[in-house]
């Protein structure tokens, strides 16, 4: 079953893609959105549900450190509401705390990226470690 994570922002969302088995992710693109005008992107994103013959969503949850809810968490309950809508598809929350912050470790220990390329690439790999940490849970 291909499951597709998602790192949802008010200016992009960062896409990962499961293997068909279910047991890694792999990040895929980021969808330049704008939450203000209601601009979602929700075509690009049916282009890549076809693409990948997707099952499920997994949308990442930005709570606060101490485990409460702000209004990032809102919206990207509301995306997820409104994929599961549109596409008819399962959509499942994993806890994205820390994420970013260690996706943009990983460029800076690993590929010493500069900082204006890892901003390039820095919601992708965060899909990714969403959709990973939902996999390892899962399975």
């Amino acid at each position: 079953m291909r499951v597709m994570g998602l790192d949802v922002g008010s200016k992009t969302v960062g896409v990962a893609i499961s293997d068909p088995l279910g047991f890694t992710a792999q990040g895929v693109e980021i969808i330049k959105i704008d939450e203000e005008a209601e601009e979602f992107g929700f075509d690009r994103l049916g282009e890549l549900v076809k693409e990948y013959k997707v099952e499920k969503f997994v949308v990442g949850l930005p709570k606060n450190m101490n485990n409460t809810e702000g209004p990032r968490v809102e919206a990207s309950k509301a995306y997820g509401d409104k994929i599961k809508e549109i596409f008819e598809i399962p959509v499942d929350y994993q806890d994205e705390r820390l994420t970013t912050v260690q996706a943009e470790r990983m460029l800076v220990e690993q590929a010493d990226v500069s900082r204006g390329k890892r901003k390039k690439v820095i919601d992708k790999l965060a899909a990714q470690l969403i959709l990973q940490n939902y996999l390892d849970r899962m399975f």
